[in-house]
């Protein structure tokens, strides 16, 4: 699995995009509140580094300006890391458990007429979100409720 940032830094934002934001996910897994918490460092963490080193500068002066861009670089930091997690996650390979799971809910969804792609040999994370969001699109309420 050789990945540069870039390809991982993509497939995070594009696994955040695709996982369903479903509070009953967040009981089993780590995603939905992985992807809350960068979608909303992605919008306060800037502003929070920029009023940091600002105030670094202005308390302490020039002479802390490396102090102040570090802070700053932190704090810009926070929201990359969570998308370089969820790239890292999203081209994970799946446990059994999930793939069975997986296969299950695509096979229910083709019953219903629903058009969906059955989990390969090869599948990752992305593809188990893709079925999921799906599903929680499509599928009635009972249905998550007999779970």
């Amino acid at each position: 699995m050789n990945m540069n940032l870039l390809t991982l830094f993509a497939d995070g934002r594009r696994y955040m995009k695709t996982w369903p934001m479903v509070r009953q996910l967040g009981l089993y897994f780590p995603e939905y509140r992985v992807v809350k918490a960068t979608q909303l460092a992605i919008i306060v963490m800037p502003i929070l580094g920029l009023v940091a080193g600002a105030s670094q500068l202005y308390v302490l002066g020039l002479d802390f300006l490396p102090q102040a861009i570090t802070v700053l670089l932190f704090f810009i930091s926070l929201p990359i890391q969570g998308l370089l997690w969820l790239g890292w996650r999203a081209r994970h390979p799946l446990p059994l458990s999930l793939f069975d799971w997986g296969n299950q809910l695509s096979s229910t969804l083709t019953e219903m007429g629903i058009a969906c792609q059955p989990l390969g040999a090869r599948a990752c994370y992305l593809d188990m979100a893709a079925i999921l969001k799906l599903a929680f699109e499509r599928l009635d309420q009972s249905y998550w409720d007999e779970l």
